[in-house]
């Protein structure tokens, strides 16, 4: 086995004793919920409020920042789906016995994470032009990131390429 198979085994087993670490958690009614509801709100629904509320509060001056921030989201979209198509990676609960299900998958694969992907892109965007959602938009974004690991749904490596990608795109698209 040369060195660099034995550091992915590294990585891999890593990656898999940390998902079941943290999915411990989801056995616990409260925290299970919890995480499901942030899980839930990072499906979209926080996303688009947070436009809603730019909107409502900036009125014209807020019509690029969202703008920017849903042709970001479409591109993630179609970025994360290609992903998933190509690495077909099972999400935890459906290869490893020691993980469950705490809530119901939107697709059959794990990597990368698009909730992840989305929440720093977004958070990322929306913080550029009003640095002072940053205090919200960060920890949520963490926060989204962890539960889709607590959930069962994806490794910890899914969530960190899914921040790095998203962070990259957003960041990208600063530059344009």
């Amino acid at each position: 086995m040369s060195r660099l198979e034995i550091g992915l085994e590294r990585l891999r087993l890593w990656d898999q004793a940390l998902c079941i670490r943290l999915n411990y958690a989801v056995r616990i009614a409260p925290v299970r919920r919890l995480f499901r509801i942030i899980s839930r709100l990072g499906d979209g629904v926080f996303w688009y409020a947070l436009m809603a509320v730019l909107l409502a509060v900036g009125g014209v001056h807020a019509l690029l920042p969202v703008a920017h921030m849903a042709v970001i989201g479409f591109v993630c979209t179609l970025l994360y789906k290609w992903l998933k198509s190509k690495t077909s990676r099972p999400r935890p609960f459906a290869v490893e016995s020691a993980v469950r299900a705490g809530a119901d998958p939107l697709d059959a694969y794990s990597f990368p994470s698009g909730h992840t992907l989305h929440a720093v892109a977004f958070s990322v965007i929306a913080i550029a032009y009003y640095p002072m959602l940053a205090w919200l938009l960060v920890p949520f974004s963490v926060l989204v990131a962890i539960s889709r690991v607590v959930v069962g749904l994806h490794y910890p490596s899914d969530v960190l390429a899914g921040a790095a990608l998203g962070a990259l795109i957003a960041s990208g698209s600063l530059c344009l």
